[in-house]
């Protein structure tokens, strides 16, 4: 979840941003402290801490080291640290004063001799065979689950971390009952040659190895910043007036959500002004119970029995009916307020009717440009004069039928003197006859002869 720039340059310093491995966006380090103190300015370089805070495997463990060495490490560099038989290769996560603050919170003393030493600053061999056996993890884990199968154990491998020397291999495991893994331990041995350490861990401590995202869109409080978990139960829902949906409630490790003792404090704050032992109170149309206490409007909602309908009440008006109860008076109403919602209401757009408003003239001109090439002519520029301008394409000709070139003939013949009369009357005028054997029954119809071959016009010798 790193920025992009970030990255390790040659002998172990962090390239990118020059940040010194104190990315700003928290992201390229799991369970990050941000040092607040790093630009404290020493007085005396002797009393300065010699302690660092080292983080393996992106930060999903992290230990303290003694700094022997006569160099000055920055935060964000790869050294190498004394492990089980061998070396391990770390980052410096924390250095200064404020690991002696991160000491003091775990209990541990800084002259404490169990702590480790850091051996030199990482060369570019500890790096090789730290990646050579980091690459080996995905596949040590597939087989570990494989044969944990097969020896038919109640257990599920969730990682494996092998040593930057390879000489030791961590298994963390999950298991719900006590698991006899001592044959399992001998056969990872054999199997992986390397000393074996079996580690029991919980569901929300594999979330927080594996990592990922919540419903909120975040990435898991358990994998960034969460090192203490604290037990939750349903009674912190209820509290908050939230529905018990166990696959709502529940995070990615299965279990309840540690997000909901967030808020707890402040619920119970806040609960104490509401009156107590008012669950049910009695009023003319029988008991009504409580469903839910508002704690930002300060209401308590009510439901009446044979009825669906919640009634908020005020708290006065709650502790009010409470005495009248005591004393043997059982009230008429319950006198519930009108809540009113500050959201302003969205105003549903209205249908409008637009048919005729719009021109399309628009499209016209855009029609006419693409035709005369851009430019609008006016209607005496379309047509072309009989000296010059565009030739236009001549359409070829109908064949008339025999019957309908006499017609035509007359047509011609007849003057065009027919402005004033209408359209249906000048058909008519044109073909009578066919307008009077329309009416006729069919049966009744002359039926038309074929043409005879003398009328018809011989053909133009061809060429």
């Amino acid at each position: 979840m790193g920025c992009s720039s970030c990255g390790t340059a040659t002998g172990g310093k962090v390239a990118g941003c020059k940040s010194n491995g104190g990315c700003s966006t928290g992201g390229c380090n799991r369970m990050n402290a941000y040092d607040w103190l790093s630009n404290l300015p020493l007085n005396d370089t002797g009393d300065m801490c010699r302690v660092v805070e080292v983080s393996f495997n992106t930060g999903s463990r992290k230990d303290f080291f003694r700094n022997t060495t006569v160099h000055l490490f920055e935060k964000g560099e790869l050294v190498t640290v004394e492990g089980v038989s061998g070396f391990d290769v770390g980052e410096i996560s924390l250095t200064g004063e404020i690991v002696r603050l991160q000491l003091k919170k775990k209990g541990i003393p800084e002259s404490d001799a169990e702590i480790k030493k850091v051996m030199r600053r990482a060369t570019d061999k500890d790096i090789e065979v730290w990646q050579q056996n980091k690459d080996r993890e995905k596949e040590a884990l597939i087989r570990a689950r494989a044969i944990a199968r097969q020896l038919n154990l109640e257990m599920k491998i969730s990682e494996v971390e092998i040593q930057a020397d390879g000489r030791k291999a961590t298994f963390f495991y999950i298991a719900d009952d006590r698991v006899d893994f001592r044959e399992l331990i001998k056969v990872y041995a054999r199997e992986f040659k390397v000393k074996v350490e079996m580690r029991q861990i919980g569901a929300r401590q594999e979330a927080a190895k594996v990592g990922g995202i919540g419903s909120c869109g975040r990435e898991l409080c358990c994998s960034t910043w969460l090192t203490d978990f604290k037990s939750v139960n349903t009674t912190a829902a209820r509290y908050q007036n939230l529905s018990i949906n166990q696959s709502k409630l529940s995070g990615q490790c299965g279990r309840l959500k540690c997000c909901l003792n967030y808020e707890l404090d402040t619920y119970l704050d806040a609960l104490q002004h509401f009156p107590d032992n008012a669950e049910s109170i009695q009023v003319a149309k029988g008991t009504a119970t409580l469903i839910k206490k508002d704690i930002f409007k300060n209401l308590m909602w009510y439901i009446l029995p044979d009825s669906s309908k919640q009634y908020p009440l005020t708290i006065e008006r709650v502790r009010k009916i409470k005495q009248l109860n005591y004393q043997g008076i059982t009230p008429e109403e319950l006198e519930a307020v009108e809540v009113t919602s500050t959201k302003p209401k969205e105003v549903e757009p209205e249908f409008v009717d637009v048919v005729g408003q719009i021109s399309l003239r628009s499209l016209d001109k855009a029609d006419k440009k693409r035709r005369f090439g851009g430019k609008e002519s006016s209607p005496q520029q379309k047509q072309p004069s009989s000296g010059g301008g565009r030739p236009q394409q001549q359409q070829p000709r109908r064949q008339d039928k025999p019957e309908q070139r006499g017609s035509n003939e007359q047509r011609a013949s007849q003057p065009r003197d027919r402005g004033n009369a209408p359209r249906n009357e000048q058909r008519k005028d044109q073909h009578p006859q066919n307008n009077n054997n329309r009416n006729e029954p069919r049966e009744k119809r002359p039926q038309q002869q074929p043409p005879k071959k003398d009328d018809r016009r011989p053909s133009p010798p061809k060429k």
